[in-house]
């Protein structure tokens, strides 16, 4: 199934040597495993089976062409939260009929792309962009197909409150007491048909309990809203299945399929799932060099070419990567330590207070976990060039995305401005 091992005392990603990508590709870089992408997308197909369904990839998670490319052809469809997003879909061969569009604010035109292409749905969040929609499908001469992203406040446990979405009081979807209101809006609308109920609770939840609440909601409104005269052809529960950073188990599919299935199969609908880290999360590592050893006062610190601007998760949700030594040194004893970056900022780390095998520089280390969330979060802060991400699929790898070059930082610049009068 692929993944990360280590083999004659060096960590391998397959059948590759990640040292090896290091020299060629150099640092830092993102390697990512194909087999184990594919490996889970066959174990939630199966968990899925009891109900007619599709699944949907939710593109920023990591929206590599390497990767979309890779789920396309294993047969998952796709979901989108931008415009740009729908381009890079459509520029990696998805058919419109493969593609949700989602996302709290839509722009005007963003919404036009997504009637002009023919999306499969467009999952609303509240009557005003019901309203929208339908206005610019008129204009476009089309009927837009559309799905309620309903919030179903139910107590959401999730790891962290930035990635709990489906509470009271949240911003995302339409309250569950409003939503047999937009309902009978979207039923009464020319040029919108309704044809979806949607939800996505959270990220990394503890318990399938929210999914058990929210889908039996959905399956009470749809119900409903089948009374007052809607063609209700899709129940969609979102993303939001957990993956492992530390010691954490990995998710019972067989529980959370067997919830999701009987929703679907109760309501006679095909099933819509959006999972995005599960898919690519535990298939991608970060691989850092390290530049320096030093101690201030009573830290030591251990300063690699990667940081914040790589991996974002450590500082801004305090997130735990797992991280080792690519080639660990044979009898190095364990110290404790800060895994920091580059960046001019004391908030720039990978790591706080971990205890790891000593190392030196010019080592390699890999953060492992980081497949999700990582590179599309990353940026060019201090004028950092993005980095490389490479696909390995056995034993062969390629790079997929190119390490930008200075010149990439000021491409966009414009050194002679044409001043305009107001």
């Amino acid at each position: 199934m692929g993944g990360f091992a280590v083999r004659d005392g060096a960590l391998h990603c397959e059948a590759v040597p990640l040292a090896l990508i290091a020299h060629a590709a150099a640092t830092p870089a993102y390697v990512y495993s194909a087999g184990l992408i594919r490996d889970r997308f066959a174990r939630l197909d199966a968990a899925l089976a009891a109900a007619p369904h599709r699944i949907h990839y939710s593109l920023k998670a990591n929206g590599s062409r390497g990767i979309l490319e890779l789920l396309r052809a294993a047969g998952c469809a796709v979901d989108v939260v931008s415009g740009g997003e729908l381009y890079k879909a459509l520029r990696a061969g998805f058919t419109p009929d493969e593609i949700l569009f989602g996302g709290v604010g839509k722009t005007e035109g963003e919404l036009r792309e997504a009637i002009a292409a023919g999306v499969k749905l467009i999952n609303v969040e509240s009557e005003a962009e019901l309203r929208l929609v339908s206005r610019l499908a008129a204009d476009l001469g089309a009927v837009a197909n559309v799905g309620l992203r309903v919030n179903p406040e139910v107590d959401v446990k999730s790891g962290h409150q930035y990635i709990a979405t489906g509470e009271r009081g949240h911003k995302f979807g339409i309250p569950i007491g409003d939503a047999a209101s937009a309902g009978r809006l979207a039923i009464a609308l020319p040029n919108v048909s309704l044809q979806a109920l949607d939800m996505h609770v959270g990220s990394q939840l503890s318990s399938f309990d929210a999914f058990r609440e929210g889908t039996a909601r959905l399956v009470e409104l749809s119900m409903e809203l089948r009374a007052a005269g809607a063609d209700i052809r899709y129940l969609d529960a979102g993303g939001g299945l957990p993956v492992p950073y530390d010691a954490e188990e990995e998710p019972d599919l067989a529980a959370y399929g067997a919830i999701v299935t009987a929703a679907a199969n109760t309501l006679g609908v095909e099933l819509l799932v959006e999972p995005g880290r599960f898919f690519v999360a535990a298939s991608g590592v970060l691989l850092t060099r390290v530049l320096y050893c030093k101690e201030s006062g009573a830290k030591a610190y251990v300063i690699c070419d990667a940081g914040m601007t790589e991996l974002l998760r450590p500082s801004h949700y305090d997130a735990f990567h797992r991280i080792e030594a690519v080639s660990p040194r044979a009898g190095a004893g364990a110290v404790t330590v800060d895994v920091v970056g580059p960046v001019c900022e004391s908030g720039d780390f990978l790591a706080l207070d971990r205890e790891l095998p000593g190392v030196e520089p010019g080592d390699l280390l890999a953060v492992h976990t980081a497949g999700a969330y990582g590179y599309v979060m990353s940026s060019q802060y201090n004028a950092r060039p993005r980095v490389a991400e490479v696909l390995v699929d056995g034993t062969r790898w390629a790079v997929v995305t190119a390490r930008e070059t200075y010149e990439d930082l000021v491409r966009h610049e414009i050194p002679v401005p044409q001043w305009r009068e107001a």
